[in-house]
């Protein structure tokens, strides 16, 4: 159900990229007739046209067919937005806000996944340009800005739910059916979606090139112990992506946050007291390879590091052979043999590659390798493809093995399926107005209806 906090609007404005359909107008350069002020922050005719411009687009609501339905749609969405600024106001005294680690991981999974429904990056470039969005970076500012305000708008209601602040309102069925049969025009279909459980197989190196590798580890050590400068040979030797320009820097990382094998050096084990700034490891052997660890400072639960890792080589017939053993481990599942025991024996557990998806997850937001090997499978089927290598080894695939466990093909929402959902959204919206409606009373808030420019506008936003 559509809520004034407007919850799907980046997952809308997503999809609205990649249909390639304008975002919105351009600020106009001069100063902009208010609409309404919200203690000390005004609301423009701008802000409150994009607003309304964008429901439109993604289809939250019907564009107006008579003056008086535009004006109905402008005051509410006039008065969402009064309501969204009186608890972000809020927030402020409550010094609740959305740090960086709270949104960026959205952001940047939101960039990937719009960016892989492009072929190139001049495509990516092009969509953005004709969507209103500017380059790249400029979407992804935007983003940050949507997501952070987002963010803070539902920590500060949760803040206030938990302080019980905010009470959800009691909601009666015949409520229930009319908020239905109001937005159920406006409800996207169910998108198809499927559960599965996988087990990911990543290529092992040979014996010969894992010796290789770890022989090399060793000479670049001795060379570590005669004052070789660690960053230097990290900049030249390293093969890990992530910090291989940066000579190695891991930068501060908590227990638990790398491989055990890498984190008793870091942190100790049982038999193993953890390295002293300065100190250099012994070569360490991970699965991804063989490590040089250095400590560069400690403070309480962390640790600041750089690493140089050599990783064996992988070649077209490491891939072939692993194709083989994928192939061989759906023979083996088809034939009757356990999930559990195939995926405890062949599985990447250390690539930390997920094994069963039984929430439903919808087939196109699926990665496209998934979706493509899905396509026409129904419940039960084994399957096996090919997926893109982890960011450590993008050159380095890895296959799956993947059972569909249920295949829902979407279609209409009905009621019976919504019925919890719109009680539970009618009772938190009707308890988050109670507290804005106390809100508005502490607040200085002016309406100024008359310069939004709809027809017969002059009358005042109730």
């Amino acid at each position: 159900m559509r809520c004034f906090i407007a919850s799907s609007f980046l997952i809308v404005a997503a999809s609205t990229l990649a249909a390639q359909q304008p975002a919105g107008p351009t600020r106009p350069a001069a100063l902009d007739a208010i609409v309404a002020v919200v203690g000390d922050q005004p609301i423009t005719r701008f802000d409150l046209q994009e607003r309304v411009l964008g429901k439109i687009q993604r289809k939250e609501v019907k564009e107006p067919a008579s003056d008086s339905a535009s004006r109905s749609l402008y005051r509410d969405v006039l008065n969402d937005m009064i309501e969204e600024e009186l608890l972000l106001q809020k927030a402020k005294d409550l010094k609740v806000e959305a740090t960086d680690a709270d949104i960026t991981p959205m952001v940047d999974r939101q960039v990937r996944e719009i960016k892989s429904q492009f072929a190139t990056e001049t495509e990516f470039r092009t969509a953005l340009a004709k969507s209103s969005l500017g380059t790249p970076e400029e979407y992804r500012k935007f983003l940050l800005e949507q997501y952070r305000r987002q963010s803070t708008l539902e920590k500060t209601i949760r803040k206030l739910t938990q302080e019980g602040k905010i009470v959800p309102v009691n909601v009666s069925d015949a409520e229930i059916n009319a908020a239905f049969e109001r937005e159920k025009d406006f409800l996207p279909p169910k998108p198809a979606s499927v559960t599965f459980k996988q087990i990911v197989i990543a290529p092992k190196p040979t014996a010969a090139s894992k010796e290789a590798a770890r022989v090399k580890a060793e000479s670049l050590l001795a060379q570590l112990k005669t004052g070789t400068d660690f960053e230097k040979l990290a900049k030249r030797e390293s093969m890990d992506p992530l910090t291989k320009e940066t000579g190695g820097d891991l930068g501060w990382a908590r227990r638990d946050q790398n491989l055990p094998e890498f984190d008793v050096w870091l942190f100790g084990g049982t038999f193993q007291a953890p390295l002293a700034p300065g100190q250099l490891s012994p070569v360490v052997e991970t699965p991804y390879g063989y490590h040089i660890i250095r400590v560069d400072r400690r403070q309480t639960g962390e640790v600041k590091a750089h690493q140089i890792l050599l990783m064996p080589k992988l070649d077209s017939t490491d891939f072939a052979r692993t194709q083989k053993l994928a192939d061989s481990v759906a023979a083996l599942w088809k034939s009757g043999t356990s999930f559990d025991s195939l995926a405890k024996k062949f599985h990447d557990y250390a690539g930390k590659e997920e094994t069963s998806i039984l929430t439903p997850f919808w087939r196109d937001s699926l990665p496209v390798s998934y979706q493509k090997a899905f396509i026409g499978r129904k419940s039960g089927e084994v399957v096996t493809f090919q997926i893109p290598g982890s960011s450590q080894r993008p050159d380095v695939p890895k296959f799956v093995v993947a059972q569909l466990q249920t295949v829902d093909e979407g279609g209409p929402q009905t009621l019976a399926e919504l019925r919890n959902a719109v009680r539970d959204e009618l009772a938190r919206r009707g308890g988050v107005r109670r507290y804005v409606d106390v809100l508005k009373k502490q607040t200085y808030v002016s309406v100024r209806f008359d310069a939004v420019g709809v027809a017969d506008a002059s009358k005042p936003a109730p």
